[in-house]
């Protein structure tokens, strides 16, 4: 298995428990949830079942007697009427098991399973209560794609399940060391530009990456996953966020205001954008977005509150909205033909700006503050009558007095800082000491994929420097 070593030190203890266990997993929809569970856990499976999309009461009644008695070898005479009988039958059968080993009851997809008014939760509550908790031979283990839902329904429950979880496991997508691993894994070998461009566009979705080919390029990839008409995932955008929330009309809505500012939105502009007044529909949107890993909150440099920002993160659906979406007649050599406008290397840009924000650990590490107790940043100054606007990609405020002012650069060589760049990075330097006041040393710092053409100019102004393998280093 690729990475996911805490994960698998967590239920490693797990198994080694001398009680029952309650084990929710979360995480983006195709980020490998049920993958790592079953690769884990399923030698321990004594009852496992899979929630069904849309399904009413009945339908999941019946998954759930067709399974049990899939596992129990015993025939479900009666359908199931309720939850409350299918957990007694439930019970009933767990109640036959060996109690010199773990034993493992998976739902997976638990926010399907669920229907309003049905009792489920509460007879999955009762179950853990009047029974399994009371044993040391069981791990009661729940996922789903719907972070949100499983926050508020069963982490932050205020009835039954209040404070019964005892493990939580929240998938992350790979980093880009990671996703080098398993693309080597899988048998290709690609270079490390090849490799960022394909995290830039799909980000570390396991699911996503499956569908990289030995032998092609990322050109040839891109362009048959997600513009060719059966590509996997062109019509990927709107199931991914239908599968994830409950009307999910006012979650897109922010994505795609928050798509085309790769800079972050406030609170006000994002409604400005989607024109929609402030309420409680927009803000639930908002908070399961954050929840589930697709918009982050950051800050100005100095700005506690006045100044949160909002930022779109998924690189699937920032791609979508810049290409995918506006292609949709698909014609042999679209992505290459794309791939050498404008617009791509501003998006790349963005992108590559993007991914150093998700590898602030690997960037510490090659500036050797790993232990250093860092704030991060960004800063953007509008041009006023007294002075020139600035802006800087990247701040990291350090507590031992010191302070990372980085440039982000995506190019396709090395970069040259010339006569005008460096004393544009002079007169940045300069203006963000002004506007802050800070007596803190300034380390002008240099993020790039290809690195620096060295001249007199690099020598004089840029302190440190961070290349695309550093980020490479797991």
């Amino acid at each position: 298995m690729i990475g996911r070593k805490e994960e698998i030190k967590k239920i490693s203890s797990l198994l080694k428990s001398k009680r029952s266990e309650f084990l929710a997993v979360t995480g983006r929809r195709r980020v490998g949830k049920t993958f790592l569970i079953d690769t884990l856990l399923s030698d321990y499976y004594c009852f496992s079942m899979t929630g069904i999309q849309n399904g009413n009461t009945a339908t999941q009644l019946i998954n759930f007697g067709i399974k049990l008695s899939e596992y129990s070898n015993n025939e479900i005479s009666d359908q199931l009427q309720n939850w409350q009988s299918a957990f007694v039958k439930l019970k009933t059968y767990l109640k036959t098991l060996s109690k010199k080993k773990k034993q493992v009851i998976f739902i997976d997809e638990l926010p399907w399973v669920y229907t309003v008014r049905s009792g489920f939760i509460q007879m999955m509550a009762h179950l853990w209560n009047d029974y399994l908790s009371k044993e040391k031979h069981f791990i009661l283990v729940i996922c789903g794609s719907a972070t949100s839902w499983i926050t508020k329904k069963i982490l932050n429950d205020p009835g039954g399940l209040h404070n019964r979880v005892t493990e939580i496991i929240h998938l992350h997508p790979f980093s880009l060391s990671e996703t080098n691993a398993f693309l080597k894994s899988k048998g290709l070998r690609l270079s490390s530009q090849e490799i960022a461009k394909i995290y830039m566009t799909l980000g570390g979705i396991p699911f996503y990456l499956e569908n990289i080919k030995k032998g092609e390029s990322f050109a040839t990839s891109i362009e048959r996953i997600c513009f060719s008409p059966n590509g996997l995932l062109r019509n990927e955008y709107n199931n991914l966020y239908q599968a994830l929330f409950n009307n999910a009309t006012v979650h897109q809505a922010i994505v795609a205001a928050l798509a085309e500012a790769p800079y972050g939105l406030t609170n006000q502009e994002i409604l400005k954008k989607i024109k929609l007044p402030s309420s409680g529909s927009y803000t639930r949107a908002l908070e399961e977005l954050i929840i589930s890993d697709f918009v982050i909150e950051s800050a100005s440099f100095n700005k506690k509150k006045r100044g949160i920002f909002y930022r779109l993160i998924d690189e699937y659906s920032i791609f979508y909205h810049r290409f995918i979406k506006r292609n949709k007649k698909y014609t042999s050599g679209i992505w290459q033909q794309l791939s050498s406008s404008q617009s791509y290397k501003i998006w790349s840009g963005y992108a590559f700006e993007s991914l150093c924000h998700k590898h602030l650990n690997e960037i510490k590490r090659a500036l050797g503050i790993a232990s250093v107790y860092t704030e991060i940043s960004t800063l953007r100054v509008g041009n006023s009558a007294d002075t020139d606007g600035f802006q800087i990609d990247l701040i990291i405020d350090r507590k031992d007095d010191s302070i990372n002012l980085c440039e982000i650069k995506f190019h396709n060589s090395k970069f040259t800082i010339n006569k005008n760049y460096y004393h544009q990075l002079l007169a940045k330097r300069d203006l963000f000491q002004e506007y802050t006041g800070t007596q803190k040393q300034l380390f002008l710092t240099f993020i790039s994929n290809h690195g620096l053409k060295e001249n007199t100019y690099v020598r004089e102004i840029i302190d440190v420097r961070v290349s695309l393998d550093d980020l490479l280093d797991s």
